[in-house]
């Protein structure tokens, strides 16, 4: 064999092995992105699950306020307006808008106890105040798991040269992070 066809075959075998290499990495890539994105969804998923376990516990909670406070209707039809928004939001980025006028609602209605001192004594009202407080633990819980995921699956998919992966397969950074409410981010007035 010529010394041309030599170095001609020995270029195809590293062009060959250069492709192979490249090839194995955009797989390995695909497999990451598959793997950070079902992550990103059963941690949004455990939100979802603890947003719905909230929204359910708010009628039973409602139904025992309004059992000692007849003339606030409004606070009531409130909750119910936001609870029926968060209960019919579709995906991550609805949902979260409507669970923060969900917030600003059951901090009105949770407002009320200071206005009806027998209602703060009520064991039922008590009962349901802890359960939702456990749940507003879970929530936040849930909420920093999904965050930290979200985080892992965006700083994957844009770091290089995941990106062009990314770009190929279909991936693109999402930016649909819980964030605090607006209300929450409000300094409460506390008054003596």
């Amino acid at each position: 064999m010529s010394k041309a066809l030599w170095v001609v075959l020995g270029v195809v075998v590293v062009l060959v092995l250069a492709g192979l290499m490249v090839f194995s990495s955009f797989v390995s890539a695909q497999h990451q992105f598959v793997a950070l994105d079902q992550t990103v969804k059963a941690s949004w998923s455990d939100v979802d699950v603890q947003l719905q376990r909230r929204a359910d516990l708010i009628p039973n909670l409602v139904e025992t306020v309004k059992g000692f406070t007849k003339e606030e209707s409004t606070v009531f039809g409130d909750i119910a307006n936001a609870r029926a928004g968060m209960l019919n939001a579709q995906g991550p980025a609805a949902k979260i808008k409507a669970n923060n006028q969900l917030d600003g609602a059951i901090g009105r209605l949770l407002l009320l106890t200071e206005n009806y001192p027998q209602l703060r004594s009520s064991e039922q009202f008590m009962r349901l105040q802890d359960e939702l407080a456990g749940t507003e633990n879970r929530i936040s819980v849930a909420r920093k798991r999904y965050n930290d995921a979200l985080k892992d699956y965006n700083t994957f998919v844009e770091q290089f040269p995941n990106s062009i992966w990314a770009n190929l397969a279909g991936f693109h950074p999402n930016t649909a992070y819980y964030e605090a409410s607006e209300s929450a981010r409000t300094v409460p007035q506390i008054k003596f």
